[in-house]
């Protein structure tokens, strides 16, 4: 049996609707486009969704729209994908990396509030895996310092907190790349609740300009096409049926590993399971199990086997003396399973059958 550790899908409706795009003669951002920012904006319950060209530049976009730039810190996990960070050395700011809640792997609030110095502008909690940072703690952290509070939504499509969803705490950039929880093929998107941050947004995708040849701010090409949004409105359809099926999976798993840690999901918390990520024990080499897994045919991944702060990039820029205890255990017990919304009862009783015995 062949198990991989993710399956994207693209239906007939999503094909047609590209077809449509096509023949219009509308191929760059357009009129989908448009809907698609307000359908996924209402979804979340944010007032402006901007869509971007993917979720690397919708993380640099809200940056700037948040004037962070030189001289400026961001305070963000290490444990995360790499674009958590980029992002914000590409405005010339610098990332400050704070340790993780080992239960959540999520930011850890009182970590981060100790992180804070006078060049803190901003802290942008990763919602990591699809479980929601503990954004009550944020938002009270900001409030209190005078800060900025974004979101790296990228993996948490839907995820909330006692029904108030991701996305509206802060500015909140989310990925629609190919393996997400739905996926527009390549693309990315911005909610805001802020009029003035979405213009700024809007701007910056499309070169500085609010009226065509007049540049008001440095800006990029960030479009999103119509085809790409074409996409995402039918996939936007499925997710809430994508998303039950994720979480029967991860309760599935939940209820049945007995050989690894399970994730936690704190009181009131939804988990959208972009990832199903659980832990080895203490002295069980991780590496042997995953490659033992693969091997038995499931799609075993690892992330993140090196947290930022250690990659050769930022060692070489002087990182080296950033000590992360927790992060740095959790990187080398940490794999993830096959937990996307096609998975089989047969397909998931192997998995068990096979992580039970490998453990």
């Amino acid at each position: 049996m062949q198990i991989p550790i993710a399956k994207p899908f693209i239906g007939e409706e999503e094909k047609q609707a590209v077809v449509q795009v096509l023949s219009s003669g509308q191929l760059t951002s357009g009129p989908k486009v448009a809907e698609f920012e307000k359908a996924f904006a209402a979804y979340h319950g944010a007032k402006h969704g901007v869509a971007m060209s993917n979720g690397t530049t919708a993380l640099m976009a809200a940056m700037m729209a948040h004037d962070i730039g030189p001289g400026d810190e961001v305070i963000i996990p290490s444990f995360s994908f790499f674009a958590t960070a980029s992002c914000i050395l590409s405005t010339g700011a610098r990332p400050v990396f704070a340790d993780i809640d080992p239960d959540t792997f999520n930011l850890s609030p009182e970590a981060a509030e100790a992180a804070i110095t006078p060049k803190t502008k901003a802290i942008m909690p990763v919602h990591l895996y699809g479980l929601p940072a503990n954004m009550a703690a944020f938002e009270a952290i900001c409030q209190k310092h005078g800060l900025i509070l974004l979101e790296d939504s990228a993996q948490a499509h839907g995820a909330a907190i006692n029904k108030r969803h991701v996305g509206t705490w802060g500015t909140a950039s989310f990925s629609f790349y190919p393996t997400k929880n739905m996926t527009t093929t390549e693309g990315g998107m911005v909610l805001t609740n802020d009029d003035e941050t979405a213009r700024k947004l809007r701007m910056i995708r499309a070169q500085g300009m609010n009226t065509q040849y007049y540049h008001e701010v440095v800006g990029y090409n960030f479009r999103m096409t119509d085809m790409a949004a074409a996409i995402g409105l039918i996939q936007l359809g499925r997710l809430p049926e994508w998303t039950c099926n994720r979480v029967g999976n991860g309760d599935f798993y939940n209820a049945k590993l007995e050989s690894v840690i399970t994730p936690t999901v704190p009181e009131g918390y939804t988990h959208v399971y972009h990832q199903y990520t659980v832990r080895v024990p203490d002295g069980v080499d991780r590496d042997a199990v995953a490659k033992h897994l693969n091997e038995r045919g499931i799609g075993v991944r690892v992330y993140y086997p090196l947290p930022i702060h250690q990659q050769p990039v930022f060692q070489n820029m002087g990182y080296t003396d950033v000590h992360l205890p927790v992060t740095e255990k959790l990187t080398k017990q940490v794999f993830s399973l096959p937990v996307y919304p096609f998975l089989t009862e047969e397909e998931r009783e192997y998995v068990v059958q096979e992580v039970n015995a490998a453990c």
